[in-house]
């Protein structure tokens, strides 16, 4: 997937500030933060939204545990005793605005509630 901008940045064509990567996911910060941590935990391989990434065969279906694993210990790291929010958006409607299954982390201030 040459044209998606996540596809591009885990394989190392598109500079980013990563912070965490194994052979599954890379973990950058945001370009346009929503609090002071805000960390995008992105699938290595293409799949445009978590309910792809959760439907496919056992293999696939691990990914979104992965995803949630390294976003949570992220979190943990960055927002500490506080807290943190890990946010998947999905589809239009859902607020996604790349076709990358990617988990949003965020921490370093109280969020609110509802979030949108």
């Amino acid at each position: 997937m040459t044209e998606c901008v996540f596809c591009r940045i885990a394989s190392g064509d598109v500079p980013a500030k990563e912070v965490y990567r194994d052979d599954d996911a890379i973990a950058i910060e945001d370009l346009n933060p929503q609090a002071p941590v805000h960390l995008l935990v992105i699938s290595v391989k293409h799949y445009p939204t978590i309910g792809e990434a959760t439907g496919g065969d056992s293999s696939d279906a691990a990914i979104s545990a992965a995803l949630i694993r390294i976003a949570s210990r992220l979190g943990e790291e960055r927002g500490g005793r506080r807290g943190y929010r890990l946010v998947i958006n999905t589809g239009i409607d859902g607020g996604q605005t790349v076709g990358h299954v990617h988990v949003h982390v965020l921490a370093g201030r109280t969020m609110g509630w509802p979030p949108g």
